[in-house]
């Protein structure tokens, strides 16, 4: 089972629906023992940087998420989800974050239609199983105001282009991170999720 991280966000059952689809079964759940016990995780995510932190400590999940995260097993974070495993976020002044994946996220640049929203193509940087039998340049949907800027140049696996290139996809270990929706990209985003779904079983 994959269990998906219920910390309040509203776009939880698209992903669920989206990992049924690719074949495996997921659960929506915020039981730390249920979380415990999951093969892979996916922390989704729409909205704002504290809102998502406060949702997670709401409900004592900050824990959880990071003892699994420590596991081993494979963790991916979508969206908000992405931009909360960084160490801070500049959304709201400063916020801190998850620190898993050392780093800042930053406001896109200013004169740019904020945020984000719509299709855009993803460049390749490095191979890894995340992107199997998915074509460089692929596109994927994004909806987001601000983007990741990590420490390490190693974790970005792809970029995308929008006022500035910055980070599309990045991977630190059996962390995996996607700034674009796969639930709302099409074929090429359930590839995704089975790209993931398989460093799961």
């Amino acid at each position: 089972m994959i269990a998906v991280v219920d910390y309040g966000a509203g776009n939880l059952r698209s992903v669920v629906r989206a990992l049924e689809y690719a074949g495996v079964s997921a659960e929506v759940t915020s039981d730390a023992d249920r979380l415990a016990g999951a093969a892979g995780m996916v922390l989704p995510g729409v909205g704002a940087a504290a809102a998502t932190m406060q949702g997670l400590r709401e409900r004592g999940l900050v824990g959880p998420v990071r003892q699994f995260i420590d596991s081993g097993r494979p963790f991916l974070g979508v969206c908000m989800g992405f931009q909360t495993l960084l160490t801070f976020s500049e959304e709201g002044g400063h916020q801190e974050c998850l620190d898993i994946i050392p780093g800042a996220v930053r406001k896109l640049p200013t004169g740019l239609k904020v945020p984000q929203m719509g299709w855009n193509n993803v460049t390749w940087q490095r191979d890894h199983p995340l992107l199997r039998d998915i074509p460089d340049g692929s596109y994927f949907y994004f909806v987001h105001s601000f983007y990741a800027e990590p420490e390490a140049d190693e974790t970005v696996i792809a970029t995308v282009e929008y006022g500035r290139r910055f980070p599309a996809i990045l991977a630190q270990g059996n962390v995996f991170a996607t700034q674009f929706h796969p639930e709302k990209s099409g074929a090429r985003g359930l590839q995704i999720y089975r790209n993931f779904a398989a460093q799961c079983s």
